[in-house]
């Protein structure tokens, strides 16, 4: 009983490791609230500028290097790589806009951004390393936990540079590249030594870590409420300050969960000692005995399906293997045409907003933040309170996702605002949903042991959407506009594009339906 007890504590700590990593791993998201800025200062076209949210998530067409890198290098290394990587990537392109070092070419523009979109490939290969070997019964619920974080990030990025850089003769977009340069690296530092594999075995005591998860999901929850609150203007009689500074205590809350589990362990392990004292029946190598009260009675160490859970995986197949199977390509596709377009649409939600004119941008990013958050969160809640211990289909999950997703599209062509955010809430919700679920999908479907390298081959669709969806868009735009200041203003700007992404959510539907079925089978087994 001690050892999953020293061990949970263990756990909880790396979790909060990667909650803290994921919270500020997101510096691309905020993209949107300084990319009209940036357009000005670099005399940027649309196209060009829609180049540069392609190059962001282009970087992740090489994020397999992060995944053979934990092949063969610490994870702690792996971490402070990609952050480094970040701190170049958005750090001399800040020196540029500060006119510290000599103009740059486009090109050179676009091969840093891609160099700082590689770097958050690093630090989720080592985030979801960790959760899915560490949490393997919980995977989900852990995955879902940590990586709903990144959907503060934006959020988090928005309000620093608010306050710290309302005044300053920086102008956003400095801001937000300084910030997205710096950050990371001093968190990745900081949490680099709870980086690290738990050796747990291949069974998993139930109800050890009860507590804690519900104790986690109500930190995160408020943590989220408060966000969309502050999003929404709902906490206008605090100073930008205050509510900053309330967003920082909650993402410091969760470090109570592994305190309050070490606590318990130190009174557990004092309690054991002296009741050990007293037993003095002779145990087998393959018992347990604990003292109760003033019996003793004996445990077999195997125990009873309804005590202990054997974690069952689909094989374990390699890269090659896997792109050989038609599942994967459908697997592929659906994460394109759901997720990754989910992307693209917050991509281009700052151009959307400005297009509009009465929108305020940074209150629409801040929103698109705060409910992606709870569309990652969503996932874990439902599979720990609803679901339990059966094993739930996660394509069944993404089929039911992605229809609203596709309303949302076409609720787009409203022309009123509060079409506007109410389709951004649904997508945001969607999609982050989609990329928290993928995370356990390809696990399942391809199995843990190449998880890094395959997941990182699944999610080259983000590069590849990107680019098709967003320079659809951005043509859209550019014909939609004035020719000369190549700007464009009205409904009509987005409004084809809208109706193409809807019916390519609607198609990637029908796909996520093909693999429900081709995959039930599986689900159905356990």
């Amino acid at each position: 009983m001690t050892q999953y007890h020293s061990i949970t504590s263990l756990q909880w700590l790396t979790l909060v490791g990667n909650i803290w990593l994921q919270s500020i791993n997101g510096p691309n998201t905020d993209f949107p609230a300084y990319s009209s800025q940036l357009k000005h200062l670099l005399s940027l076209s649309q196209l060009q500028l829609n180049n540069l949210a392609f190059a962001s998530d282009a970087g992740k067409l090489f994020g397999w290097l992060s995944g053979v890198a934990t092949l063969y290098l610490p994870l702690w290394l792996v971490l402070l790589i990609g952050s480094t990587l970040g701190l170049l990537g958005y750090g001399v392109q800040f020196l540029l806009l500060a006119h510290k070092i000599p103009s740059l070419a486009y090109w050179h523009v676009f091969l840093l951004t891609v160099l700082a979109g590689n770097s958050t490939c690093w630090i989720n290969t080592v985030c979801y390393m960790i959760t899915i070997k560490n949490f393997p019964f919980d995977r989900q619920i852990a995955v879902g936990l940590s990586s709903s974080y990144v959907g503060l990030s934006a959020k988090i990025y928005t309000d620093i540079v608010d306050i710290v850089f309302a005044s300053h003769r920086f102008g956003k977009a400095k801001a937000y590249l300084l910030l997205n340069s710096v950050l990371p690296l001093l968190v990745s530092i900081i949490v680099a030594p709870l980086m690290r594999e738990i050796e747990i075995g291949k069974k998993i005591k139930r109800g050890v870590s009860k507590n804690g998860f519900v104790a986690m999901f109500a930190i995160t929850m408020a943590t989220g409420v408060y966000a969309v609150l502050g999003s929404l203007g709902a906490l206008h009689e605090l100073s930008l300050l205050v509510q900053a500074i309330g967003l920082g205590f909650l993402l410091v809350m969760p470090i109570l969960v592994p305190f309050s589990a070490w606590m318990r362990e130190c009174v557990e392990k004092k309690w054991e000692a002296k009741k050990l004292r007293r037993v003095h029946d002779l145990c087998t190598n393959d018992e347990v005995c604990v003292k109760t009260g003033s019996s003793v009675s004996v445990v077999i160490k195997e125990g009873h399906e309804s005590d202990q859970m054997v974690v069952r995986e689909r094989e374990d197949i390699g890269v090659k293997l896997m792109v050989k199977r038609v599942e994967f390509w459908v697997y592929f596709f659906v994460y394109m045409f759901g997720g990754t377009l989910g992307l693209v649409f917050m991509n281009n939600l700052g151009q959307i907003a400005d297009s509009r004119g009465h929108v305020n941008v940074s209150s629409l990013v801040s929103l698109s933040s705060s409910f992606g958050f709870f569309g990652r969160l969503v996932p874990s809640i439902l599979d720990y309170y609803l679901f339990g211990n059966y094993m739930v289909s996660r394509v069944a999950s993404i089929v039911a996702l992605m229809v609203p997703m596709t309303g949302a599209f076409f609720l787009l062509l409203n022309t009123s605002s509060i079409a506007l955010y109410m389709s951004t809430a649904i997508i945001g919700i969607c999609s982050g949903a989609i990329v928290s679920i993928a995370v356990s999908t390809t696990s399942e479907l391809f199995g843990v042991k190449n998880f890094s390298l395959n997941h990182n081959i699944v999610v080259v669709n983000i590069p590849i959407g990107s680019f098709l969806f967003g320079y659809l868009a951005a043509f859209v735009y550019q014909r939609e506009g004035d020719a000369a200041s190549g700007r464009c203003n009205g409904v009509d700007c987005y409004k084809t594009t809208f109706i193409i992404w809807g019916c390519l959510c609607s198609f990637g539907s029908l796909l996520a339906f093909i693999l429900y079925v081709r995959t039930r089978k599986f689900y159905m087994q356990h």
